[in-house]
């Protein structure tokens, strides 16, 4: 079985969700569900060993349109979020995540030898992840707060917009060229990430945005879940100039899982085969090379294709891309070592 370790999922979300219905958070990611996509039996089963794992706080007014009758969309961006409200729901996230790990039902890491470690343990290694940075202000003082909690990576934005940047919409088709970059403050939020060795994910930021981060950070350039926008025109997926300055950069582009970034006409349709994933995969590694594509799912944040179905399907896209000419040593590189070397690179250590 080939170990993968993913780039980016929502398992904290759904936990958050069901605690608010009264649940267990730590049963049910420990002990296993058949809700959602990811706990800790489905990833074993799947070989999924470990990832990072979002804080999101979701947007409540957001309502994706539905397609015309050519097939396109174009989702009104979310509104801004408060801060204050905000950091509430990311603490209780975090919360959740701490209270993971004291239970052992996972391994909150923050190296890469903490993930090696967690791996051959046989636990769940996650890593805490931002996914939109609504909960920190201006000041960057809660971005103290959650490193010291664990957190290692995060995304500027989410697809919305807020005093750091500006985010891309859900919409198809669509060039992610809609608006402006990184404000003043974002500027000031990646240099601090650099300093303190938290990776910068460019995978809802503006195209404009993208080169702001690429202009002004000392780390690889990541997207962490996002495909390829010459394949699916979608404008969360990344266009050719991107892909080549990720790879000038040596970064990393994970590929998504997400039915409406990998299909030709962007539909969340479960009914995708995993051909889709495959070409998106062919066209990254032969735009990019090898060693800068690995495996960000969005489990427990988008529809996926019903092949693989959740965490414990995950061997099935290893398979087809077996199928397709992948030896073991390019599916090593892309289901864990790739992840690892981004992540000992931004965090400045040895992989």
């Amino acid at each position: 079985m080939q170990l993968v370790f993913d780039g980016h999922n929502d398992v904290l979300l759904r936990l958050w969700q069901h605690e608010k219905e009264a649940q267990d958070p730590v049963a049910e990611f420990r002990d296993g569900t058949t809700k959602g996509h990811l706990d800790a039996p489905r990833a074993k089963t799947g070989g999924v060993a470990g990832g990072l794992c979002a804080i999101y706080i979701p947007s409540g007014d957001l309502v994706f349109a539905d397609p015309d009758a050519h097939g396109h969309y174009d989702t009104p961006m979310a509104a801004p979020l408060q801060q204050l409200p905000s950091l509430k729901v990311a603490s209780e996230m975090a919360s959740i995540a701490v209270r993971l790990d004291r239970a052992g039902a996972w391994r909150l890491c923050t190296s890469v030898n903490d993930i090696r470690r967690s791996i051959e343990d046989g636990v769940f290694a996650a890593v805490l992840h931002l996914e939109g940075c609504e909960p920190i202000a201006r000041d960057l003082a809660a971005l103290d707060l959650f490193y010291s909690a664990g957190l290692r990576s995060l995304g500027p934005v989410w697809s919305r917009h807020n005093v750091f940047g500006h985010g891309v919409p859900f919409a198809y088709p669509r060039s992610p060229d809609t608006g402006p970059g990184l404000t003043e403050a974002g500027f000031e939020l990646v240099r601090q990430c650099n300093r303190l060795g938290i990776v910068i994910d460019l995978a809802h930021i503006t195209e404009k945005g993208f080169w702001d981060v690429a202009r002004v950070s000392d780390q690889p350039l990541v997207a962490s879940h996002s495909n390829v926008h010459a394949l699916t025109p979608v404008a969360r997926n990344l266009t050719d100039r991107q892909l080549d300055a990720i790879k000038e950069r040596n970064g990393l582009v994970g590929l998504n899982y997400a039915t409406a970034m990998l299909r030709d006409d962007a539909r969340s349709d479960g009914n995708t085969p995993l051909s889709d994933m495959v070409r998106h995969i062919d066209y990254l590694v032969d735009r990019i090379g090898i060693d800068c594509v690995a495996l960000g799912s969005d489990f427990d944040g988008a529809t996926i294709p019903d092949e693989i179905g959740d965490a414990a399907g995950n061997q099935k896209l290893i398979e087809a891309l077996r199928k397709a000419g992948y030896r073991d040593e390019d599916l090593k590189k892309m289901g864990l070592e790739n992840w690892l070397r981004i992540l000992a690179a931004a965090w400045k250590e040895a992989p």
